[in-house]
């Protein structure tokens, strides 16, 4: 992979330690250091061996299949590194892949195909063979229709798998995608367990899972917690004694129990979390992301057919005051595509509020008898309730437009949004290595497309940054897609994703890769 400039995470600490900070020497991570987002070790010295963390989390997996599992920051990443650990991770600040399980994953003919090799004599916790047939049993999983799994848009790029040793793996795609290792990053194709686990089927396999990785699990109840302990054959052995996963769907519970020092970690996504996390004293480490969280206007029906009626509402909504109404002024919001620490940044301006240029818009579209009237699906979740709330509440200032709130929770909407059966939902891209985010929100062939736009000039330049090897070239791609995706508008971005943790002042260790994905095995803890 081509050298790429340096990005930087962002470490916040609240106001009132700031001289403090000032005068001590932080570790953000060097470029090129092997993937690290760091805590300020320098502070407190070198990791120690022992105790355990209680980490905090929004909710819990539906299984510990990998197959099922989603490798985000917010859904089931820690999870799934603690049970699978990782083939490989990548640096957020430069995308350089390292590799973890796996000795090496990399291509010789342009990502029209991969070699996968592994490192000897690994195990699972079950005592059979961490090979070439596991990984490939597990990919092939992933990528059958049928399975559902999230990783799906990932795992179908993959045309073909061939164990040529036991510890080599040759992977064919469908199509050339030399960066196709940030796609396996991101993805449950990261995580593998164990065939002979998985094979007893998904209740035996849940209540025992199987994997290599640094932890292994000793109680799961149900809508409470998951213990950990550690792998005492995982190699180089974790620090962490073992990890107390609690799930708690209250951001203010996760933020307090932090506080109060009953959690030792808690895993957020909410700038006003943050926000409060950080007037409370704690430690915030947010991983610098593009893209974000955008309604998707769905175009393949009216009133978003027209791209009048589309850019038209992405004039009339105000993202400044968006964010003081639901996120107390705390959210960092998109004015590009990209974030301008990206290598692929342009300065190309997302459509600003322009109140009196989204009237006259509204209007010409009810002279032609086409009035902007749409449906807005929210999630019951309290932010994005509040969001389309606001929305509405902004649009009501203007002639020509009406706007419904349908109020589902997840579950019922997932229908919705899988069949584009919604005017207006809000969805993410989370966008570090520019490939999988915009390809699957974006391409017209994607099926996680749910604005339905497809515009040859776009697909094309997806395209072209996808298969282009060098950065010069990608960026020159990924320049065109970001201008048609700002002419074109599908999307109405609001905020930037916040890959985040909150942290007591006894955790540190946290590195980051992919979309916020925490590596547990190098979690440690003073207390």
């Amino acid at each position: 992979m081509p050298n790429l400039p340096c990005r930087r995470s962002r470490i916040r600490r609240p106001m009132l330690l700031a001289a403090l900070v000032a005068s001590m020497a932080m570790v953000v991570g060097a470029c090129g250091n092997g993937g690290a987002v760091r805590t300020d070790e320098a502070e407190v010295g070198d990791p120690v061996q022992g105790g355990t963390v209680s980490v905090v989390q929004g909710g819990e997996p539906r299984s510990l299949d990998p197959a099922t599992l989603v490798n985000a920051w917010v859904s089931n990443s820690l999870i799934g590194n603690a049970l699978y650990g990782t083939l490989l991770v990548n640096d957020p600040e430069t995308l350089e892949i390292t590799p973890v399980l796996a000795e090496s994953f990399g291509t010789a003919d342009g990502g029209a195909t991969f070699e996968l090799k592994l490192r000897e004599g690994l195990l699972f916790t079950d005592g059979t063979a961490y090979d070439a047939e596991a990984v490939r049993y597990n990919w092939d999983r992933m990528r059958d229709e049928a399975s559902g799994s999230p990783s799906l848009i990932q795992s179908s790029q993959i045309a073909a798998l061939e164990v040529t040793d036991p510890l080599t793996l040759k992977v064919t795609l469908g199509s050339p995608n030399p960066h196709y290792a940030q796609a396996v990053v991101w993805s449950g194709l990261n995580w593998i367990a164990s065939p002979d686990a998985l094979e007893a089927g998904r209740q035996a396999f849940d209540e025992r899972p199987v994997g290599a990785g640094p932890f292994t699990m000793t109680q799961w109840r149900r809508q409470d917690r998951i213990m950990l302990e550690r792998n005492t054959g995982y190699e180089p052995a974790p620090y962490l004694d073992g990890i107390e996963l609690v799930h708690n769907g209250d951001t203010n519970q996760r933020i307090n129990a932090v506080v109060s020092g009953q959690a030792g970690l808690a895993i957020e996504g909410s700038w006003a979390s943050l926000g409060r996390a950080e007037d409370a004293g704690l430690r915030t480490l947010v991983e610098p992301t593009g893209g974000g969280q955008f309604l998707a206007l769905n175009t393949r029906r009216a009133p978003f057919d027209d791209e009048r009626a589309r850019r038209a509402l992405a004039l009339a909504i105000d993202i400044d005051t968006l964010n003081e109404v639901v996120f107390e002024g705390r959210a960092e919001l998109p004015r590009t595509l990209f974030d301008e620490s990206s290598p692929f940044y342009a300065d190309i301006e997302i459509p600003a509020y322009d109140p009196d240029a989204a009237q006259r818009l509204f209007d010409e579209l009810a002279a032609e008898g086409k009035p902007v009237s749409f449906t807005f699906l929210a999630y019951t979740s309290v932010e994005n309730k509040a969001v389309a709330e606001a929305v509405q509440a902004q649009l009501s200032a203007f002639d020509g437009v009406e706007v419904q709130v349908e109020v589902l929770d997840f579950t019922s909407a997932l229908p919705r949004l899988s069949t584009y059966d919604f005017d207006v939902a809000i969805t993410s891209a989370t966008i570090l290595d520019p490939d999988t985010a915009l390809w699957a929100n974006f391409h017209g062939d994607s099926t996680g497309n749910f604005t339905g736009i497809d515009d040859p000039e776009l697909n094309a330049a997806i395209d072209e940054g996808r298969i282009a090897a060098g950065l010069e070239e990608r960026s020159a791609a990924y320049e065109t897609a970001q201008q048609r995706i700002v002419d074109l508008n599908p999307a109405v971005w609001y905020i930037r994703t916040a890959p985040a943790v909150v942290l007591g002042e006894d955790v540190h260790g946290v590195q980051m890769y992919g979309m916020g994905s925490i590596r547990p095995e190098l979690l440690w803890t003073t207390r």
